[in-house]
C-alpha cells in the first residue's frame, strides 16, 4: 500500500471549508467489484443484467472526479480504476479522495450498521472535524434489545434521547422509510404510547414502525432543542417516495414552530420545490441539497437553481449523504462547487446578482448556515 505521500490540495474556489452537515462512514475494507457499485446507487439489489450501476449520473461523476486523485485521468475505465484503488488499499484511498473536498467539518449519522468510520475517524481521513448526529431509531432499537416491560422502556428511552443531547449535535429520523411523513402531529398520550409500546415490544427486536413511537421519538428529540434532520424524497426500496413528500410535515411543521428547534428536511428531491416552500414561509424550516447533486450530475446545476427558486438563501445547507464509498464525499463536493460556480455565475454575468453578494451566497449554503444552525464555533 502506498502511505507517506502528499493528499492533493482541497479546491480554491473562494469558498471556505465546507460544512458536511449530513453524511455516513466509510467502509473500512476493500470492496469487491460488485459492493463498490452497489454504493453507487440508493437500490439495495443488484443491476439489471447485461447493465452496470457505472453507467449512471453518479456512476460518470466517479469517473470524471475521483481517477485524477489516484493518478489517472478522468474517464478512465471502471476497471483500471478498481484495479488502482486496490493498489493504493483502502486507508490511503480515503485519505486521497477526503483530502481533496475541502470539508472542514463532517456531521456524521452514526445509525447505520456496518464496519464504518465513525466521525472522528472520518474527519481525520480528511483533515477535518468530526461531530456526531444521532438516528432515534436506531437508539430506540438498541434500546428495546435490553427489556419487554413498557413503562421501564418509554422511560429509558426519554433519559436516553436527553443524554444523547449533551454531545451530539443534531438527531434525525428515518420516518419516512419507515411509516410515511403524514404522521399525527401531536405527541401520543401516555395510555396510546403505552399501548404502543407493549406491544412493539411483545413481538421481539424489530424495525420500529410504529407511528405511535416514531411520533414520540420525534417530540423527545424537538423537546431537547437540538436540531432534528428529517428524511424527505428519494431513497432505497424500503421507501415509498409518494409517502416521503415533505409536504406531509405541513401540520408537523406548524406544531412545532414555536419550540425553538429547527428541522432540516434532507435531500428532498424530486419533491425539492415543496422543501424550498416550507424552508420559505417557515423560520425554524431549512432545505438540504445532500445526496441530489450526487445523483443528478450535470443537472446539478439546473436542480440547485430550482432550490434557489423559492428557499431563502439562508435556510439551504450543504452535505453530501456519502456513505460506504469515500467516492461519494468527493463526487458530493465537487458538484457542489461546480454546480454553485455554473448558477452564481450566471446570475451575476446577467447583472440579476452582484459578485460580493454571490460571495456571500455561497459562503452561506457552503459552509455558514450549517455553523449556524448547528451551533459550531471555530473555522
Amino acid at each position: 500500500m502506498t502511505t507517506g505521500t502528499p493528499g492533493p490540495a482541497a479546491p480554491d474556489d473562494g469558498l471556505p471549508p465546507l460544512v458536511d452537515h449530513h453524511c455516513h462512514g466509510v467502509i473500512r475494507h476493500a470492496p469487491t467489484p460488485a459492493e463498490f457499485t452497489g454504493l453507487l446507487t440508493e437500490s439495495d439489489r443488484p443491476p439489471a443484467p447485461g447493465t452496470t450501476f457505472f453507467d449512471t449520473q453518479a456512476g460518470f461523476a466517479v469517473r470524471r472526479w475521483c481517477p485524477p486523485l489516484l493518478g489517472l485521468p478522468p474517464h478512465c475505465p471502471p476497471d483500471r480504476y478498481l484495479a488502482r484503488r486496490h493498489e493504493l488499499g483502502p486507508d490511503e484511498t480515503r485519505r486521497r479522495l477526503l483530502a481533496a473536498t475541502g470539508i472542514g467539518t463532517y456531521l456524521l449519522d452514526t445509525g447505520l450498521p456496518g464496519n464504518l468510520t465513525g466521525p472522528d475517524e472520518t474527519a481525520a481521513a480528511g483533515g477535518g472535524t468530526g461531530h456526531e448526529v444521532v438516528r432515534l431509531e436506531t437508539l430506540a432499537e438498541h434500546l428495546a434489545a435490553g427489556t419487554r416491560d413498557a413503562e421501564e422502556f418509554t422511560g429509558t428511552l426519554a433519559h436516553a434521547v436527553r443524554d444523547a443531547a449533551r454531545t451530539a449535535v443534531a438527531f434525525k429520523t428515518v420516518a419516512a422509510y419507515r411509516h410515511g411523513l403524514a404522521l399525527d402531529p401531536r405527541p401520543p398520550t401516555h395510555d396510546t404510547l403505552h399501548t404502543a409500546a407493549r406491544d412493539w415490544l411483545a413481538a421481539g427486536p424489530a424495525k420500529l414502525t410504529d407511528p405511535v413511537l416514531l411520533r414520540h421519538l420525534i417530540h423527545l428529540a424537538v423537546a431537547t432543542g437540538r436540531p432534528l434532520q428529517l428524511h424527505t424524497g428519494f431513497g432505497d426500496p424500503d421507501l415509498r417516495i409518494d409517502h416521503a413528500d415533505p409536504a406531509l410535515l405541513t401540520d408537523f411543521v406548524r406544531a412545532t414552530a414555536d419550540t425553538g428547534t429547527d428541522l432540516v428536511l434532507l435531500h428532498c428531491y424530486p419533491y425539492h420545490r415543496q422543501a424550498a416552500y416550507l424552508a420559505a414561509v417557515f423560520p425554524h424550516v431549512y432545505a438540504d441539497i445532500g445526496l441530489t447533486l450526487t445523483h443528478t450530475g450535470p443537472r446539478a446545476a439546473a436542480v440547485l437553481a430550482e432550490f434557489l427558486e423559492l428557499a431563502p438563501f439562508g435556510k439551504l445547507l450543504f452535505s453530501t449523504d456519502a456513505y460506504g464509498l469515500p467516492e461519494l464525499y468527493t463526487v458530493g463536493s465537487a458538484l457542489f462547487r461546480t454546480a454553485l460556480h455554473t448558477v452564481i455565475g450566471d446570475w451575476t454575468a446577467s447583472g440579476a446578482w452582484s459578485q460580493d453578494d454571490a460571495r456571500r451566497v455561497g459562503a452561506m449554503i457552503a459552509a455558514d448556515n450549517s455553523r449556524r444552525v448547528y451551533g459550531l464555533t471555530g473555522g
